[in-house]
């Protein structure tokens, strides 16, 4: 089945979950690769920093609504398309989307960070059961988001990013790993703030 929404939205979110438990009774695997990098402040129909919104909101909420149909379809599994450029982010509450200063690659840093903080966290809740939740680099890769940031990088093709995603979705060595972040198909260190137990339980 094909099922399509803006992710930008939070109502077009909450939809998409509702259209894929009325219209699925299984579900195996979640890639949420959505992403967006903004060179400008942009807000959402929600009032929210585009960057933040898309690359972090998004999979957050459409996780959380689908988490009950992937626990009915275990062995399940949970793949976050984050990035290496969650060690660049910092993060800072007072500017968390951009209120005060906005700077489209520290926007786009800290909403791969927040990938990273949310797949580590689930995975620690998820323990014990037979849905797993891991996070990945997909490498540079030739995307429209590439394109619109760096015009001078050509990046690698399309099916080498697939490719990380699919490994992560589907290979049987890694069916009983959760909690971690990978990069060129091998566990890899994330940033000591992904890490930060503490920074996970901020509400």
């Amino acid at each position: 089945s094909l099922f399509i929404a803006d992710l930008s939205s939070l109502r077009q979110v909450r939809g998409l979950a509702a259209e894929v438990r009325a219209r699925s009774s299984r579900l195996d695997v979640l890639i949420n690769n959505a992403g967006v990098h903004m060179p400008r402040r942009q807000l959402t129909e929600d009032g929210l920093e585009t960057t933040f919104a898309v690359n972090h909101l998004a999979p957050f909420l459409l996780t959380h609504l689908l988490l009950d149909l992937l626990g009915a379809s275990a062995p399940a599994r949970i793949v976050n398309v984050s990035s290496t450029a969650h060690r660049g982010a910092t993060v800072d509450f007072d500017n968390l989307q951009g209120e005060k200063r906005y700077d489209g690659w520290a926007a786009y840093c800290l909403s791969k960070l927040g990938n990273v903080l949310f797949t580590f966290e689930l995975a620690g809740r998820l323990q014990g059961t037979c849905t797993t939740a891991n996070c990945l680099h997909p490498g540079v890769i030739a995307t429209k988001l590439l394109h619109s940031g760096w015009p001078n990088i050509a990046g690698d093709n399309l099916a080498a990013g697939a490719g990380a995603s699919v490994y992560l979705a589907s290979a049987a060595e890694v069916g009983d790993i959760s909690g971690k972040f990978f990069a060129d198909q091998r566990v890899a260190q994330a940033s000591e703030l992904a890490d930060d137990v503490a920074l996970r339980h901020i509400r």
